[in-house]
């Protein structure tokens, strides 16, 4: 290289002067504004610091979790958030490699991953790590995302030998793995075709050459690999399809062929087959359980091994800790596909995903033997299973069970003794002491108390070894554990007797089980008798006679003390039972009569205070201000009676002077009585349950049912004071709009649902019944409590429509309109709401976990308990109170010591409250005896001299 001139010397020197110079002014430039700002930026640094501090302390703290229980997976998840946070690269690695040993990465874990080690790997010779992550992350879950990554990453290694080589192998596998993919898969195809693509540009010639014929060659071939691309991708079910076919068309210089264009309308049916399943999952909440699992029911039908096993896969991406289906796509394998390499990474992968599953883990073993796997192999997945922490007992029993099992169909029983069968012996008192040891400790209960693996271990000895006295060893240890009260624990050990054992060791066994036997003593003497009866002798029958007989007399007189026992506690129990309820009912009386005492004693005053108004201010009002005598102002004002509150049409009684008793005014009557009375029951309905402050009523019912038909008369029906009470009566014209107006019952009215009933004469018709509960079992209709009580019926359809056809949803709500959480879902048949309970069971709906059940409600009697004060339906029919029986706060104005002797209260028809008031005092006139209505006074008077 030429040493530079003296002028090219002279210009570097100026510009390493002019460098230093900035530089300089750089530096003065910065201190001023560390200067400047010293005090934010300790600030700032003293804040960071303490973050760090706090991050440090946070870390260790996971890590400490982590060493004390390694199966912490949100632990797990933090301490890499973290650690990521914090740029601590090698610890994040280590967290994540611990993770992945112990559990299956999610995409989002698996992808953070791979992107970091690509920034951090950029030399040549250690892209075979970042080959070898990105096989083990293919290998979790079927992921589109992480197949493209790892095919876009082996384009970067074209260079290396062999790198297109790869590149396509890669591009092979993930069209395999995930191309029938129909939302996803599209976007491998084409980069496969991109990448295709690219390649073609480069071997072609320029424009204006001829190729020679190797160039032609591999010109032809590459398009052939794009032509043949295009038809493997039409050929399968993919969203927006249409989209490549049209762009094929255009490429294609000789345009489609008709075997293709065959295939890809058998592709589009079968897109269109599945569209609505697509559809659904587009629009359903993660993790879309329900969705995938129509659709995995649909694509079983169909029965497409390939497209069954991508449904699946895809359903287990975002529902990986579903047991139930992990269990149905290894079934499936299992019994359909058995191929061995697919069949056991799914069950691997399914106990990664739920460890604590013991059906899954116990399948493991099963498929393992079943595919012939080495016996180390087996081992060591069932010792994983003994680690993975199952949450009850008898799941150790199963799991000890199923690997027992297997242990013992590897013995060749006819050679005396060999490794297995010493191994299976060794495992049997293995399992014994793990029970003993592990699982009592743990759980406080052994998970075996019928001694099941023993058992078994006798069996085998006295079956397959012919070593009964190790059998008889065994049940002698079966007996110790709480067995030997059990009749059938004994009539087994008797049965393995008779079957390997000799006549002694049987009659020794029955006379124990005689002896020891307290649940089923008669079975076990029968036994007896009837072994001796065929193999015993005079002697040994008079024996087992004899103690058979002891044996049951005794049992006689214990039942007969026990029964005893029992009855006087059930007699104790009902007298107290008694006691309890005669004392509430002799408190209810005792606070009814003091209520009664103290109303009385108010009236009283009231009236005393009223009169005393009244005789003060009566006099001057009697005499005209013009010295005249007015006898209609007297009256006016005797009575208490103004133009303002008396009825229209009212009339004092001629040459009245004393004061009167006061009529009940009720509002319908100042306000209807100019209009016939409401008799034609056919044509009218009875409106309850209304809100109490509904302003101008009659206005409003006009409102509400002028759309059923033309309207004749509408009678809102007022209290005393002249307040709403919350029903009516709306009488049409015509009979026909009765149907129209009772599809309004339980419309909201004002935030309550208003209850509309047809008016039916009870005397005419006794049976009939607005609405009467069923209170039998409903097959078809399923019981729903525990729902939040915002869920409204679109959400609750929505929730059961995927279970089966929904004919009618009941919420159930109070009389103000309020829900119970409660409702009834009715489907179209009994299968469907039976699925539904199975499936719906136990599942959280905002938060609430809800109970489903099928419909079976209870029977509504109202005199269940005695002493009961609620009266019977026979007895109190609802027409005395209304259509819908008689609300809580209403009250009854004729005094409940005239109840029992009230026999017409039946007998009153469904008409106005006047009506009804009416009945009711001319009932208690006929019951005193006395000729005139009595007033509230006089019933106060009746309960003082009581």
């Amino acid at each position: 290289m030429a040493a530079p001139s003296n002028a090219e010397q002279t210009q570097l020197q100026d510009m390493e002067e002019d460098e230093a110079g900035m530089e300089e002014k750089e530096m003065e430039s910065d201190e001023e504004e560390e200067g400047m700002g010293v005090e934010n930026s300790d600030d700032e640094q003293d804040d960071s610091s303490e973050d760090e501090k706090e991050n440090e302390a946070e870390i260790q703290r996971l890590e400490e979790q982590l060493s004390i229980n390694a199966f912490d997976y949100n632990c797990h998840v933090d301490l890499i958030k973290l650690l990521k946070q914090e740029g601590e690269l090698f610890r994040l690695r280590k967290a994540r490699q611990k993770m992945s040993e112990l559990f299956p990465l999610t995409e989002e874990i698996w992808l953070d991953w791979l992107k970091d080690e690509i920034r951090l790997t950029e030399e040549d010779s250690k892209r075979e790590n970042v080959y070898e992550l990105f096989e083990r992350a293919i290998k979790d879950y079927i992921c589109p995302d992480i197949w493209l990554e790892y095919a876009q990453y082996s384009i970067g290694g074209m260079g290396s030998p062999g790198g297109m080589d790869k590149v396509r192998s890669i591009f092979e596998r993930a069209v395999t793995a995930v191309g029938l993919h129909m939302t996803k898969g599209q976007m491998l195809w084409e980069a496969y075709r991109e990448f295709e693509n690219a390649i073609l540009s480069t071997v072609q010639p320029p424009p204006g050459r001829t190729p020679s014929r190797e160039e032609q060659e591999l010109l032809n071939s590459q398009l052939e690999r794009i032509h043949t691309l295009f038809r493997r991708q039409l050929a399968v079910p993919l969203i927006d399809m249409e989209a490549t076919y049209a762009e094929y068309e255009e490429w294609s210089e000789n345009g489609v062929p008709e075997t293709v264009i065959h295939l890809y309308r058998k592709a589009l049916q079968q897109m269109e087959k599945r569209k609505f399943c697509e559809e659904a999952l587009l629009v359903a909440e993660p993790p879309k359980l329900s969705e995938y699992q129509a659709y995995i029911d649909f694509e079983l039908k169909e029965g497409d091994p390939a497209r069954i096993q991508i449904t699946f896969e895809r359903a287990l991406a975002e529902n990986c800790l579903v047991p139930d289906m992990w269990t149905k796509y290894a079934t499936y394998l299992d019994r359909q596909l058995k191929v061995k390499d697919l069949v056991l990474s799914t069950h691997e992968r399914a106990v990664r995903n739920c460890p604590w599953t013991m059906s899954l883990w116990k399948s493991y073993l099963l498929a393992l033997e079943r595919h012939g796997a080495d016996h180390h192999t087996v081992s060591d997945v069932f010792e994983k299973a003994l680690n993975a922490g199952f949450i009850q007992a008898t799941d150790y029993v199963e799991i000890w069970q199923a690997f027992l099992d297997y242990l013992r169909r590897r013995v060749d029983f006819t050679k005396e003794s060999s490794k297995e069968l010493e191994e299976l012996r060794a495992a049997f008192s293995r399992s014994l002491d793990y029970m003993k040891q592990d699982v009592e400790e743990r759980f406080g209960e052994s998970g075996d108390p019928s001694c099941v693996i023993m058992q078994t271990w006798a069996r085998i000895e006295a079956r397959h070894c012919k070593n009964m006295q190790k059998a008889r060893e065994l049940w002698d240890n079966i007996m110790t554990k709480g067995n030997a009260k059990y009749a059938n624990m004994w009539l087994e050990y008797y049965n393995l007797e008779r079957a390997y054992g000799d006549t002694a060791h049987c009659r020794k066994a029955l006379h124990r089980a005689v002896q020891c036997t307290s649940d089923y003593p008669e079975h076990v003497c029968e036994v007896l008798l009837t072994f001796e009866r065929v193999d015993g002798s005079l002697e040994d029958w008079d024996t087992a006679v004899q103690k058979t007989e002891t044996k049951l007399n005794r049992i006689n007189e214990q039942r007969a003390k026990a029964a005893e026992k029992e009855a006087n506690l059930a007699r104790q129990e009902e007298e107290r039972i008694e006691q309890r309820r005669k004392a509430k009912t002799d408190k209810k009386a005792q606070k009814k009569t003091q209520k009664g005492i103290r109303a009385g004693e108010k009236r009283k005053a009231e009236q005393d205070h009223n009169q005393d108004e009244w005789n003060k201010d009566s006099a001057p009002k009697r005499q005209r201000a013009d010295g005249g005598n007015n006898t209609d102002e007297y009256m006016e004002t005797e009575t208490g009676l103004s133009g303002r509150n008396a009825p229209p049409g009212y009339k004092p009684a001629p040459g009245s002077t004393k004061h009167p008793q006061q009529a009940p005014l009720v509002s319908s009557q100042r306000q209807n009585d100019d209009k016939p009375e409401l008799r034609d029951d056919s044509s009218s309905v009875f409106i309850s349950n209304l809100t109490y402050t509904l302003e101008e009523p009659e206005a409003k019912l006009k409102t509400l049912f002028e759309s059923c038909g033309p309207i004749k008369q509408i009678r809102p029906i007022f209290s005393n004071k002249g307040s709403f009470k919350g029903y009516g009566y709306v009488q049409f014209e015509s009979v026909a709009s009765v149907p129209e107006a009772l599809k309004l019952d339980r419309q909201e009215v004002e935030g309550r649902p208003m209850f509309v009933s047809p008016c039916v004469d009870k005397n005419k018709n006794p049976d009939f019944k607005v609405f009467k509960y069923n209170t039998s079992m409903e097959k078809h209709k399923i019981f729903i409590s525990g729902l939040p009580f915002s869920c409204t019926k679109e959400q609750l359809e929505e929730l059961c429509k995927s279970h089966g056809t929904i004919k009618d949803i009941r919420l159930v709500t109070y009389r103000s309109g309020k829900p119970k959480g409660l409702a009834y879902v009715e489907f179209a048949d009994e299968t469907q709401a039976s699925q539904a309970v199975l499936k719906m069971d136990g599942t959280e709906v905002e938060g609430n976990k809800i109970s489903v059940a099928i419909s079976n409600p209870p029977r509504r009697n109202l005199m269940d308990k005695a002493g009961s004060s609620r009266p019977m339906a026979d007895l109190m029919p609802r027409q005395v109170y209304g259509a819908r029986g008689k609300g809580r706060t209403q009250l009854s104005l004729l005094p409940r010591s005239l109840h029992r002797q009230t026999a017409t209260a039946g007998k009153v028809e469904n008409g106005t409250a006047a009506e009804q008031a009416s009945a009711s005092v001319n009932t208690a006139e006929h019951a005193a005896g006395d000729p005139r209505s009595l007033s509230n006074s006089d019933f106060a008077k009746m309960l003082l001299n009581k």
